[in-house]
């Protein structure tokens, strides 16, 4: 399988950049494709520009800045995103990668005015991610990053498809033993992909 990784932290030490290495590591040990998208050693942009905006309902080209990853977005038959929960949201640079490829006739089709998915070739995607704070803080706040997965991201891929959660809660008290038990959930998780 063709599995897209969208890897966003900037620090190359971090915990997050730790399973972000695991999860390529574990599904290149199993015999996947990885097309390894690290959005910081890439340097993507992730603002969107004003021509962007103002073309966002044309037809896609070859010759826009995004197409590279858009073709490698239509090219994957699964996705993994790996990041921290900052701000109880996406990191921007994500944020913007989903703002600037996940466009009409892309991630989506426009049908009279209805959205409809166009990510048929992606049968599974996974989140992987951390938060500072708990699950019950998260829950409280409603968890939108959650809901950007398993609602939003859901909805544009093929109908049916696998979506997984996996978060670290309570990074800012974790220790070596709950950071280690999540790498395993992380490692046997990639291993069954």
């Amino acid at each position: 399988m063709t599995i897209l990784v969208l890897h966003a932290h900037p620090v190359a030490t971090s915990f997050n950049a730790a399973l972000h290495r695991t999860i390529v590591e574990r599904l290149r040990a199993n015999g996947h494709n990885v097309d390894d998208c690290d959005l910081y050693a890439e340097n993507f942009e992730p603002r969107l520009s004003t021509a962007e905006r103002l073309a966002y309902h044309d037809p896609r080209h070859p010759g826009e800045p995004i197409h590279p990853y858009a073709e490698r977005l239509l090219a994957a038959e699964g996705l993994v995103l790996c990041y921290p929960v900052w701000n109880f949201g996406y990191p921007a640079i994500l944020k913007g990668f989903l703002d600037r490829v996940f466009l009409p006739g892309v991630s989506f089709q426009l049908v009279d005015g209805v959205v409809r998915p166009a990510l048929h070739d992606i049968r599974r995607v996974v989140a992987v991610t951390s938060y500072g704070g708990s699950r019950l803080n998260a829950f409280l706040m409603g968890d939108p990053p959650r809901k950007l997965v398993t609602r939003v991201l859901r909805a544009m891929v093929r109908p049916g498809a696998s979506v997984s959660y996996l978060a670290h809660y309570g990074m800012n008290v974790s220790t070596p033993a709950s950071r280690a038990a999540f790498m395993r959930k992380v490692a046997a998780r990639m291993d069954a992909f």
